[in-house]
């Protein structure tokens, strides 16, 4: 295994979509915590137990839905404006020129803001031991004073990578609370760990 495995995520439509709307509160958690949860996905070829396997849906999209089950939040898939190949090798050099140029892909959707939210989960692979640039997009654009952000990552080796010292950095304001790290190959099994992280960061619904 190499430094610049990616592990699978999709764009397909999410369960629901965080409202820009200021008319409409945030959905609060059993806790009282206003809760978004923002990811980013890819479909297509992705590294598996060593090979390659072609994912539909991908990992951190089940990740995703998993955690939406579970709790009461809004939910913002991250979409690029420059679409991610399907094709694991054209993905893979695709991520370290843009980590190389410390780049910031164009997203196609962003939220107006995240202003009524007190807790932001910001879910996605690592790639090449941290998140995907696209991410720094979206942490770049918000105000996050007062708000507590938990890294949610899939991976085939690297945990959350470098994303809680990334987003200390780069989500203004933030506290950078505990995160959630599942291996790819293992998501669709990860309930009880999901479950567990949940609780420990008070949003769990009961």
């Amino acid at each position: 295994m190499t430094g610049v495995q990616i592990t699978g995520c999709s764009p397909s439509q999410s369960s629901g979509t965080a409202t820009e709307s200021s008319e409409r509160p945030a959905p609060a958690s059993g806790s009282g915590k206003r809760v978004l949860l923002a990811y980013f996905s890819r479909p297509g070829e992705n590294y598996s137990y060593g090979g390659r396997t072609n994912l539909k849906t991908g990992n951190t999209e089940v990740l995703a839905r998993m955690i939406s089950e579970r709790i009461e939040c809004d939910v913002h898939r991250i979409e690029a404006v420059a679409p991610y190949s399907d094709d694991y090798d054209e993905t893979v050099a695709r991520n370290v020129r843009e980590q190389d140029a410390d780049a910031r892909p164009a997203i196609a959707n962003p939220p107006s803001s995240v202003d009524r939210y007190d807790v932001v989960l910001l879910a996605d692979p690592i790639w090449n031991v941290r998140a995907p640039m696209i991410m720094s997009t979206f942490a770049d654009r918000y105000d996050f004073r007062g708000k507590t952000v938990h890294p949610v990552t899939t991976h085939a080796m690297s945990g959350l990578g470098t994303t809680e010292r990334d987003y200390a950095a780069s989500c203004r304001g933030a506290t950078i609370g505990e995160g959630l790290a599942v291996r790819g190959e293992e998501v669709r099994k990860a309930d009880a760990e999901v479950r567990s992280w949940l609780r420990r960061i008070d949003v769990l619904q009961d």
